[in-house]
């Protein structure tokens, strides 16, 4: 199987994650509302640092009350920023209802922007992920950024919302601008129906693949995950574990495989250790992704 990344082996560097962040406000099965930080890049920013590995995170929200919050969710897991994330009014938000199998379904209050970025120094890892990819005026700006990172790897995860965005065409044609771009993509097998109805999901990994990028890898709930490439496809279970909600799972899944792609890992082992990461998450309240230490007692 293929690795995506630049050159062989372990790299050196940073990961610059790129995209949204916003406060969840979580309705739980027994009627109880809290509020969290979280956001897919926000998630994955967090996840990987966690992990330890060095994180700038390229970001937006407000100087409020909800804005404050985020700032210091990050801070307490490590996080650098790599712009102002003071470009908005008020700081985006998402009610997350919990429902009786853990799942969550969201409604979302959101505002995208990014302001300039510093790339004094090539990251090794670029990640965009979710809302900030293909929501106006921000997901230009994102392109434009792609178009600036120079040899960095670029992974992408589409996390499709369609109840904010739609599944038409101009929604497709911004999914599949990132992923030209892109030497990784990760969508669910709910990201390939909503977004390529009329392929099965072989047909709609090959279909990414054709568009430039190494490696698709395609996440199926319970089922478990499978990586795409060149030479063919290869899968793997998810990880047994009690299941409180699956807020931020996608995203440490994502985060996972950067982490294993930083230490040269092959596609079986790499889907594995994204699956024992997302498991941490998913048996805890919240978007709360493991550390190391937590991956080594898991």
């Amino acid at each position: 199987m293929q690795q995506p990344d630049n050159d062989d082996g372990a790299r050196e560097g940073y990961a610059l994650v790129v995209g949204e962040s916003l406060v969840d406000v979580v309705l739980d099965r027994a009627g109880v509302t809290t509020e969290r930080p979280g956001g897919s890049a926000a998630n994955v920013a967090v996840a990987l640092a966690r992990l330890g590995r060095p994180v700038r995170f390229a970001t937006a929200y407000a100087d409020d009350e909800r804005g404050r919050a985020i700032a210091e969710h990050l801070a307490g897991s490590g996080v650098d920023h790599a712009t102002d994330p003071h470009v908005l009014e008020r700081t985006s938000s998402a009610v997350a209802t919990i429902g009786e199998s853990g799942a969550a379904s969201y409604v979302f209050d959101l505002e995208w922007h990014l302001g300039p970025v510093d790339l004094t120094i090539t990251p090794a890892y670029v990640h965009v992920c979710s809302l900030g990819a293909v929501v106006e005026p921000g997901a230009d700006e994102v392109v434009a950024l792609l178009d600036r990172v120079g040899t960095a790897t670029i992974t992408y995860d589409v996390n499709a919302r369609p109840a904010i965005t739609g599944t038409g065409a101009d929604v497709v044609a911004r999914v599949e601008a990132v992923a030209r771009r892109s030497h990784l993509v990760k969508a669910s097998d709910e990201d390939l129906e909503a977004l390529y109805p009329h392929l099965d999901l072989a047909g709609a990994a090959a279909h990414l693949l054709s568009l430039g990028p190494r490696a698709i890898v395609v996440t199926r709930g319970e089922d478990g995950s499978t990586w795409f490439d060149g030479d063919g496809a290869i899968s793997a279970p998810v990880r047994a574990t009690t299941v409180v909600d699956t807020i931020g799972a996608g995203d440490t899944f994502s985060a996972g495989i950067i982490d294993a792609l930083w230490d040269g890992l092959d596609p079986a082992a790499t889907l594995a250790h994204a699956a024992r990461a997302a498991a941490v998450t998913v048996s805890r309240p919240g978007a709360d992704p493991p550390t190391r230490a937590d991956l080594s007692a898991s």
